[in-house]
């Protein structure tokens, strides 16, 4: 859950940034929040979450 929360709040941050800039216009913007929101709700959700989990672990295992 923290991780979720987290990239949550990151991909927030860089959208604003974006919007802000003047790279992205705010239709865009909606359209991709809204792929966004209908994606999670699809059958593939539970597949994109095993991915990103696994690639959580990975950088988490990361000894620097």
């Amino acid at each position: 859950m923290a991780i979720s929360l987290s990239v949550v709040v990151l991909l927030a941050v860089i959208l604003v940034v974006l919007l802000r800039g003047g790279s992205i216009k705010a239709g865009p913007a909606i359209i991709a929040v809204l792929f966004g929101f209908f994606l999670a709700s699809s059958g593939m959700a539970p597949s994109i979450q095993r991915f990103l989990d696994s690639i959580a672990q990975t950088i988490n295992q990361i000894n620097f």
